[in-house]
């Protein structure tokens, strides 16, 4: 009997730490961490003379193509997504109200489909052009417009779409900030424009590094967007030397050049939050009074913040439904409906098993200890940051050894051919999704467990339950909203996800990304709206989603 009650009684930490709970979850992150540490792997893979090729031809163009394209999108998304949060968090102007939520809309736009959007309406054949030649008279030749299909183009598509990453975190970040210490700015004689300077942007500088982080990741891994603007990078490099020159271990070793991108940023993240030496000097937190803007600065600042969504999400979007309507007739048909199909169903697979993995290594996190679990959970949840080009060459090299390996035993031992059981099919597919984006689902899961008390899991313990009926009887619905916010978020993720569907989707397989990235490389611009359409309508919800859990942060006065 003293036995049993201590059983039940001990805290779930003491009864599973190095236990069999704490093996699983570290075999489950190191399976989901394999296509790094594969791709990391082929650097001293021999590539015969391919490496060398590219060293010599294209690599300094990947490198510094790569790194403009940050350095702009670092600026546009810095000033759209900082500028946007202080006028929607801390004045008052005409609009104000609308512009909080609408701001976050262009994240349902993925950056290659408002490419072809505004390819589409800029270029020489598109209505702009068009309608200049017809009011002014002019043929070709006789005026200048700029190039929409360059570097520069590539710069303000995808800071249109990815200021929201910064516009997110820097207004959660001007929404908790002591009242108090802005005060104490104003009692200095400073006016708003320098306590903004001065006090809000330095307390807000680690939100504010995380956001451009995150939105300069999304820039490296984007492929749909530079590939179609003609602009060399190493994701188009890589998909390039995989197909073009068929070589596994060259493309590999761009993956790993691109890596080192991705683990600079994160660094420069982490770096700046630890460095940060400005402090909150007071625990009071009062009701926010915002700044009323009048006359002049008020127009101004509706048009910073209504340019934003204008040109981020209205104009394509408006586009798109317009193209969508006028090729319905012929597009929308059984072949669409299937498109969705597959385009849902592989959403709702990678977003259900992205949110149980989450739910089981978060709260492996919650039950153990051990810093080595930590780090394997941690290290599950790195996948976001690489990029999708690179997790797709990452899961195909190992599917296709064991594949391989499994087929020539079976071929030998018993004469049966296995032929492509993982790789060409849609586990592929799945494991790589589940892979690229986990992250999303833990990081939102993690923060769910963490506002639950220990002392239920004791309760729980005390009452008999193993730690799977704890989850499912106690976590679970408490986490409802957390679970459902993670699903969602996921599934949109997957339906826009493009450079790994391209390489791992099977043979004679598409969904609605593909079939949008197929329509515009082929100039079909307004035969790819149906399917771009459907993702952004898709990518909604979450967005509304997200403006509201923000909002919910700290009451604010009018």
């Amino acid at each position: 009997m003293t036995d049993r009650m201590v059983e039940t009684t001990a805290p779930p930490i003491a009864v599973f730490r190095g236990g069999w709970h704490n093996a699983a979850v570290i075999a489950v992150a190191l399976v989901l961490s394999l296509p790094v540490l594969v791709v990391l792997g082929h650097v001293f893979v021999p590539s015969d003379d391919v490496w060398r090729h590219l060293v010599e031809t294209v690599l300094a163009d990947y490198v510094i193509n790569t790194l403009l394209l940050m350095v702009g999108v670092a600026v546009g998304t810095f000033i759209g997504g900082v500028g946007c949060a202080w006028l929607a968090s801390m004045c008052s102007f005409p609009g104000r109200g609308i512009f909080e939520w609408a701001l976050l809309l262009p994240m349902a736009l993925p950056a290659y489909i408002i490419a072809y959007t505004y390819t589409g309406m800029l270029d020489f054949a598109g209505p702009v052009q068009g309608g200049l030649r017809v009011v002014f008279g002019w043929g070709y030749g006789d005026y200048w417009f700029p190039e929409i299909r360059s570097l520069g183009g590539a710069v303000i598509m995808l800071s249109l779409v990815l200021y929201p990453y910064v516009y997110l975190l820097a207004r959660a970040a001007f929404l908790n900030q002591s009242i108090c210490v802005l005060d104490v700015s104003r009692t200095l004689g400073n006016g708003p424009w320098r306590t903004f300077l001065t006090v809000a942007l330095p307390l807000a500088r680690p939100a504010i590094v995380a956001g451009m982080s995150l939105a300069l990741m999304e820039t490296i891994a984007d492929y749909g967007t530079v590939q179609y603007f003609g602009v060399p990078t190493f994701t188009t490099g890589i998909f390039r030397t995989w197909y073009g020159l068929n070589n596994a271990a060259a493309a590999s070793q761009l993956s790993a050049v691109l890596l080192v991108f991705v683990i600079a940023l994160i660094a420069l993240e982490r770096g700046s939050r630890a460095r940060a030496r400005f402090h909150h000097t007071t625990e009071r937190h009062q009701d926010i009074r915002r700044i009323e803007l009048s006359g002049w600065k008020a127009a101004a600042a509706f048009l910073f913040c209504f340019f934003a969504v204008f040109f981020g999400f209205l104009l394509p979007a408006g586009q798109l439904a317009w193209w969508s309507f006028v090729v319905a007739g012929e597009q929308i048909d059984a072949r669409f409906a299937g498109l969705v199909w597959h385009s849902l169903q592989l959403g709702v697979i990678a977003a259900f098993l992205s949110v149980l993995l989450a739910l089981f290594l978060g709260y492996g996190r919650r039950l153990a200890r051990s810093r080595g679990v930590r780090a394997a959970v941690h290290l599950a949840g790195m996948g976001y940051a690489v990029p999708g080009t690179v997790i797709a060459v990452g899961v195909i090299i190992p599917f296709a050894w064991l594949d391989n390996t499994v087929d020539a035993f079976l071929r030998a031992n018993f004469g049966i051919s296995t032929g492509l059981i993982l790789s060409g099919t849609l586990a592929a597919l799945v494991f790589a999704y589940l892979v690229r984006f986990l992250a999303v689902s833990l990081q939102t899961v993690n923060a769910g467990l963490d506002r639950i008390r220990p002392s239920l899991d004791e309760a729980g313990r005390s009452l008999g339950l193993h730690p799977g009926e704890v989850v499912r009887r106690i976590h679970v619905p408490i986490l409802k909203g957390s679970l459902l916010t993670a699903f969602l978020l996921v599934f949109v993720d997957v339906l826009k996800e493009l450079p790994a569907t391209l390489i791992l989707r099977p043979f004679n397989f598409n969904t609605l990304a593909v079939r949008a990235y197929e329509m515009a490389s082929e100039e079909r611009l307004a035969d790819a709206g149906p399917a771009a359409l459907a993702i952004v309508l898709a990518g909604i919800l979450p967005v509304i989603l997200l403006s509201r859990s923000i909002t919910k942060t700290r009451g604010t006065r009018p």
